[in-house]
């Protein structure tokens, strides 16, 4: 091929982004939805309408899951976190309306309520020293969280590894968020950018729900089955295609991570093409250049089947120019 193509592909962000090697990073994601059910049936009720299985979950555990409709398509990506009177839904900004909608269809007898928390914010730390910062002197499993206090203000801490490597969201009261911000950035902690948080999203193949995946997306077709979708839970909605789609063995898309050449100015909605033919075989959802001397880009998109494994060759048009990338 006469076009350039990516270097060799690593999967670690920290060789991507030698800033953070070292550094432990904190964003401020107090955009993010925080809603918590209560009631004495409500983890029953949650786990008949997402994919994971949440009636196994005991306090201070926690997992992630989908929540689907009846085709099993995706109407949510959330993390579910267990306390001893309630469950906490952690997801993107924006989506408190439309889960609530969603499950408040259901909801008949049972003894359920959806508190919103707009009191509430988040900040997002990550790097090799956070657990030893933190205090977690044996770390936490990934989804574990542990309820903590300072200065009066109590606050929870709950991994999540957005980035591929340990992370950990920090959920606490909006009168505490910029204390606790000074306080990381006073110790030696560095303040990460949107568009850092962004580039190291998309470099370690992190979804965003309204971005990377919607409500036309089959669950399966995520490529996060491992981490949300459990096969032995009982019924729940949706169950039915999700295990017709299991037993066929394969979905006919999912989500990949592709890195662009040095030069290519992909940008979202922008169809992939095969490498040696005009085949449309995928469409991108994310983009995010990579700060590097290499110039390249990273991006997430959907590929057929038979182009998405590691390594294979894509291409975009840019305009009248060719943007070759690589799967990851």
């Amino acid at each position: 091929m006469s076009h350039a193509e990516p270097t060799a592909v690593t999967t670690s962000t920290t060789d991507l982004f030698p800033q953070s090697r070292d550094a432990v990073l904190v964003f401020d994601v107090s955009d993010r939805t925080q809603i918590e059910l209560t009631g004495a049936d409500r983890a029953k009720f949650l786990h008949g309408f997402c994919t994971n299985d949440i009636k196994r979950l005991v306090p201070g555990q926690g997992c992630e899951a989908f929540l689907t409709n009846i085709k099993g398509r995706a109407v949510g990506h959330i993390f579910v976190f267990a306390t001893e009177s309630s469950l906490w839904l952690d997801t993107v900004s924006g989506q408190y309306d439309a889960i609530v909608t969603h499950l408040d269809r259901y909801l008949i007898r049972e003894d359920v309520q959806f508190v919103s928390h707009p009191d509430r914010g988040e900040l997002f730390i990550t790097g090799p020293h956070t657990i030893q910062l933190l205090m977690l002197d044996e770390g936490l499993p990934p989804y574990g969280h542990v309820a903590r206090e300072s200065f009066g203000n109590p606050f929870d801490i709950r991994r999540v590894d957005l980035f591929g490597s340990q992370g950990f969201l920090i959920s606490l009261p909006r009168a505490a968020l910029d204390t606790m911000r000074s306080s990381l950035l006073a110790i030696g902690c560095s303040a990460g950018s949107r568009d850092l948080f962004e580039s190291l999203r998309i470099a370690a193949g992190f979804p965003h729900y309204g971005i990377d995946i919607t409500d036309e997306n089959l669950a399966q077709e995520v490529a996060r089955t491992t981490e949300c979708i459990s096969f032995t839970k009982g019924c729940y909605l949706g169950q039915e295609p999700i295990a017709r789609l299991d037993a066929m063995g394969h979905t006919n898309r999912e989500l990949r991570r592709i890195r662009f050449a040095s030069g290519s100015s992909p940008t979202p909605g922008l169809k992939l093409l095969a490498a040696e033919t005009d085949d449309e075989v995928g469409v991108l959802t994310s983009v995010a250049p990579l700060p590097t001397a290499t110039g390249e880009t990273s991006a997430l998109g959907y590929l057929k089947t038979k182009y998405g494994n590691p390594n294979t060759c894509v291409r975009s048009f840019v305009g009248d120019k060719v943007a070759v990338g690589v799967v990851v």
